[in-house]
């Protein structure tokens, strides 16, 4: 049996979601027995159109048995993908659903398919996690993923879903990097309008954002602002267990949503369907979970408030 191959398509190297998406696949490709090549699209669709495109244009006797992608765009490369299978090389799309899948497969036997986070349901745990730390309601600063982000839309919509009608969202955006979160937040706060709306939790799309704002507040001059931002709650998504849950264990997140990397069953699932002929479902989706769980949550913060009371 030959020794399979593949490319892994990933969206940038300055994310921890994605270095574990790297790892996830490193792993899983030692394990199995393949070869893997991981490159990154540097938040750019177009690179990552050209970067795919240079290996399915490539000698066909050096073409991967796959591709395996999360899309930084918002249109998931169709004509990449249709490019892909015609040379006979399979597709599979992360943290996507794309319309193209289904049309694809009515015409080609390759495995093309899709295993994504339930990025709607993040959403509708983070509403949740509002609901938990403002029992009172209040406003929340909301560091939102890229606007052409399919991820950052699910999760505001399933967010909107959930969250109490007197909790109130201010929404930011950033790049899914720390250091656009630090940069997006240190620029808002130089704006005199910054300090005229009263904020009573900071929430990221993503672990890495919500720390990049606490580093934008950390470095306010002012120390009774800086302590008033720094006491509120802090909140991300990801949950991975050397980051976002670290940093929960550590005081600098309130809580987090763990939605594990995916690279790592999308392999298992492409050698499988390529070593017995079958076809995967069209769309997996994994499950996230609230760490720590929705009600020690609110129950912790009955308790904060409790004390803060007396």
């Amino acid at each position: 049996m030959k020794k399979l191959k593949f490319l892994v398509s990933l969206t940038t190297n300055d994310n921890d979601y994605q270095i574990e998406q790297a790892a996830s696949a490193e792993e899983a490709a030692r394990r199995l027995g393949a070869d893997i090549q991981i490159i990154y699209a540097e938040n750019d669709s177009i690179t990552q159109s050209q970067q795919i495109l240079n290996v399915i244009q490539s000698r066909s006797d050096s073409h991967p048995d796959g591709i395996i992608f999360e899309p930084v765009g918002g249109t998931a490369l169709p004509q990449v993908a249709r490019a892909a299978v015609a040379a006979g090389i399979s597709w599979v799309v992360l943290n996507r659903n794309v319309d193209y899948i289904a049309e694809i497969r009515k015409t080609h036997r390759v495995p093309i398919f899709g295993v994504s986070s339930d990025h709607e349901e993040i959403g509708r745990i983070q509403g949740q996690q509002f609901a938990a730390l403002l029992p009172k309601g209040g406003t929340v600063l909301h560091i939102q993923g890229p606007s052409e982000s399919l991820a950052a839309k699910q999760r505001t919509t399933g967010m909107y879903e959930t969250k109490p009608a007197d909790v109130q969202v201010k929404v930011m955006r950033a790049q899914w990097t720390e250091a656009s979160s630090y940069r997006a937040v240190s620029s808002w706060l130089r704006l005199s309008t910054s300090h005229q709306n009263r904020i009573d939790l900071i929430a990221g799309q993503d672990d890495g954002m919500a720390l990049g704002a606490r580093k934008a507040f950390q470095e306010l001059p002012d120390n009774a602002a800086r302590q008033r931002w720094l006491s509120l709650p802090f909140i991300g998504c990801d949950g991975l267990p050397k980051t976002g849950q670290a940093w929960v264990k550590r005081g600098l997140l309130t809580a987090t949503i763990f939605a594990g990397p995916n690279t790592g069953q999308a392999l298992e699932m492409l050698v499988k369907a390529l070593h017995t002929g079958t076809m995967p479902p069209e769309n997996t989706l994994t499950t996230p979970v609230s760490i720590p769980a929705l009600d020690a949550l609110a129950a912790s913060q009955a308790e904060k408030a409790r004390l803060l009371s007396v």
